[in-house]
């Protein structure tokens, strides 16, 4: 097994009927499925730039096109939703979601102030860079 095949021949095999065949189409063929999706796999495992890709897998090129043209077609979400279903049926997987919230923050223009001078809030320039945020004086308040 060489450092570059991220499939084995069983995984491949469930994968490769759900890809689509370029029998009866003008021009050159595909290139070969296995190498161009195993370099798109190689390269979403490793972070690496598309043409950072090895010539293992092919030009770099075409593996980044053939990305693209099954992400348009929605052949990926196809691909997946089936996988999905095939291991939902046997019971193979566990839908259990763990969601950690303890660190919230937000981009510094997703604050919820108002406008300057705006109701009864008041936001004047401090001497220094931060902002002086006062109350102005509320209706009714002695």
């Amino acid at each position: 097994m060489s450092r570059f095949q991220v499939f084995t021949d069983d995984q491949w095999a469930r994968v490769e009927p759900l890809l689509p065949s370029s029998d009866g189409q003008r021009g050159r063929p595909l290139r070969n499925h296995r190498q161009v999706v195993e370099g798109i796999a190689y390269r979403y495992r490793c972070g690496i730039a598309w043409r950072d890709l090895s010539e293992q897998f092919g030009p770099w090129q075409t593996v980044w096109k053939r990305h693209r043209r099954f992400a348009a077609d929605g052949i990926w979400d196809r691909i997946h939703q089936l996988l999905l279903a095939e291991v939902d049926a046997t019971g193979d997987i566990d839908w259990t979601v763990s969601v950690d919230s303890t660190i919230n923050r937000a981009h510094q223009h997703g604050t919820n102030l108002p406008p300057l001078h705006s109701g009864n809030l008041r936001i004047t320039r401090n001497r220094g860079l931060s902002l002086l945020i006062t109350r102005g004086s509320l209706p009714g308040a002695g």
